[in-house]
């Protein structure tokens, strides 16, 4: 896990509670003396560009040879996977026998499920018994596997909770993954989409419910040096701050935090970099 330590504090920024509690959760389960007794899942929960993909697939770079090629990492998404609400029976079956397969041929398996919001209601109930403590039976074990959902689901709220949070006086890093959990757990499931009244939830098989963080001006500024380092450029003043303006909208209520996060960053920072290649 030093890799992917190294990886996200150098390129994730504003993210405290991934650190503090992500990071631990995956060591403790990976440890080869590790007396888990079920799968590790893990629901993320945040808007549009604060990290919720990125970090998933940097934990797949970090556990795989070939990272996120790996055979082993599974990703799907919401609206390219499960599209149809009236096909739900099918996709139930079609996780179920997926989600079996690869753990049979590799217990250490990865599956990120991206868009749950997008999901239909009941898509993961099939999920629920191999997560559980109960998957430990049979010739298959579910134990040492990951499992990780992305959503937009309570994003607007963790915004809203958050400033509220640093009007009284709490400093952003000071924010508690307690100050959000109960929150998400309830907004996961009554809101709709795939995790809406799942069994999932009601068995408490989901370990970890990780908030993330709007993003401020600040973090963008951050995400977009990231960028030019990748590039091999380090810009001046003036280039970071064109890229942050063309990119930021500030959300209308509060008029702090950065409506897509870093999310369009990259393409705006290939087209200076490209220029200057040019």
């Amino acid at each position: 896990m030093n890799k992917l330590h190294h990886s996200l504090s150098t390129t994730l920024f504003g993210q405290h509670m991934v650190s503090q509690h992500v990071l631990p959760a995956l060591v403790a389960h990976l440890k080869s003396n590790s007396p888990s007794r079920k799968s590790l899942v893990m629901s993320f929960h945040g808007t549009p560009g604060t990290g919720k993909s990125f970090v998933a697939d940097q934990i797949a770079e970090a556990l795989y040879l070939e990272g996120t090629k790996s055979k082993f990492f599974h990703k799907y998404f919401g609206r390219a996977d499960f599209a149809h609400p009236a096909r739900v029976h099918e996709y139930k079956e079609r996780i179920n026998k997926e989600v079996r397969e690869s753990i049979r041929d590799c217990p250490r398996s990865l599956f990120i499920f991206d868009e749950v919001d997008k999901m239909p209601i009941g898509v993961f109930d099939t999920l629920t018994s191999l997560v559980d403590y109960a998957g430990n039976g049979g010739d298959i074990d579910y134990t040492k596997a990951i499992f990780i959902f992305l959503s937009n689901t309570a994003g607007i709220r963790i915004s809203d909770h958050l400033a509220d949070l640093m009007k009284k006086g709490t400093r952003r890093e000071n924010t508690r993954l307690s100050d959000f959990e109960e929150m998400l757990t309830k907004s996961a499931y009554n809101m709709h989409g795939g995790l809406q009244k799942t069994h999932m939830i009601d068995a408490h098989v989901i370990d970890h419910y990780i908030p993330f963080l709007a993003l401020e001006k600040t973090h963008v500024v951050q995400c977009v040096k990231a960028e030019f380092k990748r590039w091999d450029i380090d810009p001046k003043p003036d280039a970071v701050n064109n890229v942050v303006n063309s990119a930021v909208i500030y959300d209308p209520k509060h008029s702090m935090f950065a409506t897509s996060g870093c999310k369009t960053i990259e393409k705006k920072v290939a087209i200076v970099a490209n220029e200057r290649r040019t």
